[in-house]
């Protein structure tokens, strides 16, 4: 709207050269996806935002061998998942393996939980 508008007579909004990721009105969501990247489907998202969550937790955590495992495979399918879209077939089996190697350091996290449940929605069980 400009200085000469009534407000409610519609003004026109122009935009240019706009860099980021920005929503303009009512109940928008952004998404921000680097140029060339694939989108990512759902369940790759929601196995990324768990895979943040649990490598958060983990740094809170006292390491030990199991823990440092399983950490550089959430960092490796993060990063993948980042990169590529999604997470391959034999990321998602070495995570699920690091997952139980280290199940008595992540049983009572939630977020391990989360990871479990996201990598058994892409492996179908």
């Amino acid at each position: 709207m400009t200085a000469n508008e009534e407000p409610g007579t519609g003004g026109g909004v122009h935009i240019s050269n706009v860099q980021g990721a920005f929503a303009v009105g009512d109940n928008n969501s952004v998404v921000n996806q680097q140029a060339g990247t694939p989108p990512r489907d759902p369940a790759q998202e929601e196995l990324l935002r768990a895979v943040r969550e649990l490598r958060a937790d983990l740094a809170r955590q006292v390491p030990n061998d199991e823990t440092a495992a399983l950490d550089a495979e959430l960092e490796g399918a993060q990063g993948e998942i980042e990169q590529t879209g999604q997470a391959g077939p034999g990321r998602i089996a070495r995570l699920r393996q690091a997952l139980s190697d280290a199940g008595t350091v992540t049983g009572l996290l939630a977020s391990a939980v989360a990871v479990s449940q996201a990598v058994g929605v892409i492996v179908g069980g």
